[in-house]
C-alpha cells in the first residue's frame, strides 16, 4: 500500500477549505493545509464580512436624516472614515484568528504559504517543501477581473476597497452587477458622489426584472447616477484625479475608480497545465457530480469551479466532499432554490426562478405588489417596498419570490425554507399574519 503524507490536502484556506480540514480532520483523517495569503479567504478577509460592516457603517447617514421625524435631533454628525477603517480591519484580524485557532484546535498541519500541483498526489510549497496526499482538494476561490482598456491599471477592485486611506469625495464603478450595486449604495451612504458606468441596458443582471427597475428608481432618488449603454475607453490621470472617457463621448473626472466588471478562478500558478486538468472556458476547474476533476485523486469546490459563487454553496460543497470520499456514500452538492441577498439599500432577497426564467417553462400567475413601509411619511422616505411570487398555475406551488426593502435578506433566507419544502400559494393564504411588518405582505399577497 502506498504511503501518503497526508489523507486529505487542501489548497486554500477561505470558507470551504477551512470546513473540508475540519470536518476531515474529525473524522480521524491526516489533514494539511495551504494559504498564500490570509485564513477566511475572500469572504472574511475581502469580501462579505467587511462589506457587511461598511454597509452597516453607510447606514446611518440615513438613520440620522429620517430621525428627526421622530423627534430626534441629531445635529452635524459627522462620519470618520479612519476610525471606521480602524474599527473594521480589527474585527477582520479578529476573525482571521478565530479561522486560524479553529484549524489548530482541529489538529489540521497548517502550511502559511503558497502550494502548487506537481502529480496528482503531490504538492510543492514555496520552500520547496514537497508533500504527498491520497486526496487533493482545490479551494482557491476566485478574484476580480482586470479591466482591459488603456489606463485599466489606474482602477482599483474590491480586493483594494476596504483599504481606502481616504472616503472619495468622487467615484465612478464600471460594471453593474451585485459587487458594483453594493458599493455604489454603501459609498453613497457615506456622502460620495457615486456615478455606476455599465454596458447593459438596466443593472442587476440576470435578477428578475422588477427588482432590477425597483433598485434603479432607487438608486436615482438617492443621487447615485447611471450611465446604462456606454462603457469605458480609456482612463488617465490628471491633477491628482482620474478622466474616464466613455463609449458615448462622455468624459468624467472622478477621485476613484472602481472596476467591479466580475471574477474569475483563481486557478493560476497551481500546476494544473502539468496535470493537464480539465477546464472550462472561463478557466474554471471542471467538476463531475461529486465535485471530482479529470484528475481522479483531485477535488475541487467553491468559487474555482464557478458553479454558484456564494460563501455558504462552498461550505455546503465541503460537507459534500468529505462525505463522497471519506463516507458510507458519495453526495452530490444541492444547488436547487439557493436563497441570496444583495446588500443595497434597500436590500434584495431572491430565491428560485425570475418571471422570465418561469414563463419559459411554466404557465404562471404573478402576485406582486409596492407599497409604503410604515412611518415613511413621517420619515419622508419615498422608497418602495416590492414584494413579488412567481406561482405556477397547475400545481399552485411557488417557482420564485422577489423582495426590495428593509430586512429582505433576512426574510429570503426563511422563504428559502418554505420553498424548499415546496410550499404552494395556498398556504401562504392559510398563515396569520404578522402585523405590523413588513414581511406580513407576503402571505397577503393576491
Amino acid at each position: 500500500m502506498e504511503k501518503y503524507d497526508f489523507d486529505l490536502f487542501i489548497i486554500g484556506a477561505g470558507s470551504g477549505g477551512v470546513r473540508a480540514a475540519r470536518l476531515a480532520s474529525k473524522l480521524g483523517k491526516r489533514v494539511g493545509i495551504a494559504e498564500e495569503y490570509r485564513f477566511g479567504g475572500t469572504c472574511v478577509i475581502r469580501g462579505c464580512v467587511p462589506k457587511k460592516l461598511m454597509v452597516f457603517a453607510s447606514s446611518y447617514s440615513k438613520i440620522f436624516q429620517e430621525s428627526t421625524g421622530f423627534g430626534w435631533d441629531c445635529k452635524a454628525p459627522f462620519f470618520s472614515w479612519d476610525k471606521f477603517s480602524k474599527s473594521m480591519n480589527s474585527e477582520i484580524d479578529r476573525l482571521e484568528q478565530i479561522y486560524n485557532e479553529l484549524l489548530l484546535s482541529s489538529k489540521v498541519k497548517i502550511f502559511q504559504q503558497k502550494a502548487k500541483l506537481t502529480s496528482s498526489n503531490s504538492i510543492i510549497l514555496n520552500d520547496k517543501t514537497e508533500v504527498t496526499s491520497k486526496y487533493v482538494l482545490i479551494a482557491t476561490g476566485g478574484e476580480p477581473l482586470k479591466l482591459d482598456i488603456k489606463g485599466g491599471d489606474l482602477t482599483i477592485t474590491s480586493n483594494d476597497i476596504f483599504n481606502l486611506k481616504h472616503l472619495p469625495q468622487k467615484m465612478v464603478i464600471i460594471g453593474g452587477g451585485y459587487i458594483a450595486c453594493e458599493f455604489a449604495s454603501i459609498f453613497n451612504g457615506f456622502g460620495t458622489e457615486v456615478s455606476i458606468v455599465y454596458r447593459g441596458d438596466r443593472i442587476l443582471r440576470g435578477f428578475d426584472n422588477d427588482i432590477r427597475e425597483s433598485i434603479e428608481k432607487a438608486f436615482l432618488q438617492k443621487g447615485i447616477k447611471i450611465l446604462n449603454n456606454c462603457s469605458p475607453e480609456s482612463i488617465r490621470s490628471k491633477h491628482d484625479k482620474f478622466e474616464l472617457q466613455l463609449s458615448n463621448n462622455h468624459l468624467i473626472s472622478t477621485d476613484i475608480v472602481l472596476s467591479a466588471i466580475g471574477r474569475k478562478p483563481n486557478t493560476e500558478n497551481l500546476g494544473l497545465d502539468i496535470l493537464k486538468m480539465d477546464l472550462t472556458k472561463q478557466g474554471a476547474i471542471r467538476v463531475n457530480e461529486f465535485q471530482q476533476t479529470s484528475q481522479k485523486s483531485i477535488y475541487a469546490i467553491g468559487d474555482v469551479t464557478n458553479r454558484l459563487n456564494l460563501t455558504p454553496v462552498a461550505i455546503r460543497d465541503a460537507v459534500a466532499l468529505i462525505n463522497t470520499i471519506f463516507g458510507e456514500k458519495k453526495q452530490s452538492p444541492d444547488h436547487k432554490l439557493v436563497p441570496t441577498a444583495v446588500f443595497t439599500k434597500p436590500e434584495v432577497g431572491t430565491v428560485g426562478l425570475t418571471e422570465t426564467e418561469a414563463r419559459e417553462n411554466f404557465n404562471v400567475k404573478i402576485f406582486k405588489t409596492y407599497f409604503s413601509g410604515l412611518g415613511s411619511k413621517i420619515k419622508n422616505n419615498q422608497e418602495k417596498i416590492m414584494m413579488k411570487l412567481v406561482v405556477c398555475n397547475r400545481t399552485d406551488k411557488i417557482l420564485g419570490c422577489h423582495i426590495v426593502g428593509d430586512g429582505a435578506s433576512e426574510m429570503i433566507q426563511m422563504f428559502g425554507i418554505s420553498m424548499k419544502m415546496g410550499v404552494k400559494k395556498k398556504d401562504l393564504d392559510s398563515t396569520c399574519a404578522v402585523h405590523p411588518t413588513i414581511a406580513e405582505e407576503i402571505v397577503t399577497l393576491s
